[in-house]
């Protein structure tokens, strides 16, 4: 009878610290994808941040591009409008609006960067050679920071539907995390044509 009394209690504390090891591990993982999303949405901020000085620069060089600086304008102001925080990027709708909004305003700067080729003046303007140099720290820092989101969903999702992980994920509430999605995938699936004609 004592045995039994102590090999139930043994396997008492086994499954407990199974639970706790495991419940502790989805909790320290879920924090890290939260950490990463905030990142994201920081970096995006940050190049946020940038555009309206460097519309207003390129502006100074190029007064009659109107209507594609006010595209940028009009699209920054439509990405700062969508209200996401590290949590709003769990949900796989939000997630691709505000990735679609982010999609666009890179798209009306790369128009707004072939525009500014057009004037060499802008080009060795120190302000502007500044602007850029941020610019482009801005589009590192967010496929670094994008990079290590998917890298912390891909774990977390991974973890929860581990077992035993999963029944403790299942049981606590914890469901799989949304991710980012290449922006066209049409255009990645397609393979590019080389001709040196």
């Amino acid at each position: 009878m004592r045995k039994l009394i102590i090999s139930i209690l043994a396997l008492i504390i086994i499954i407990s610290v199974i639970v706790v090891t495991n419940y502790n591990s989805i909790q320290q993982n879920d924090e890290v994808v939260d950490a990463a999303a905030s990142e994201v949405i920081n970096q995006y901020q940050r190049r946020a941040d940038l555009i309206p000085n460097l519309v207003n620069t390129v502006k100074g060089y190029s007064g009659y591009e109107n209507k594609v600086l006010m595209e940028v304008v009009k699209l920054r102001t439509e990405v700062g409008q969508i209200k996401v925080d590290a949590s709003a990027l769990s949900d796989p709708a939000i997630l691709a609006e505000y990735q679609k909004a982010q999609a666009q305003l890179g798209q009306s700067l790369s128009r707004l960067l072939a525009i500014s080729e057009s004037y060499p003046d802008l080009k060795t303007s120190p302000l502007y050679q500044d602007l850029m140099t941020q610019l482009e720290g801005a589009e590192n820092r967010i496929t670094v920071a994008r990079g290590r989101y998917i890298e912390a969903v891909r774990q977390y999702n991974t973890q929860i539907r581990k077992f035993p992980s999963n029944l403790i994920a299942s049981y606590f509430g914890y469901s799989a995390k949304a991710n980012f999605k290449a922006d066209n995938e049409q255009a990645i699936k397609t393979v590019p044509t080389v001709d040196f004609n």
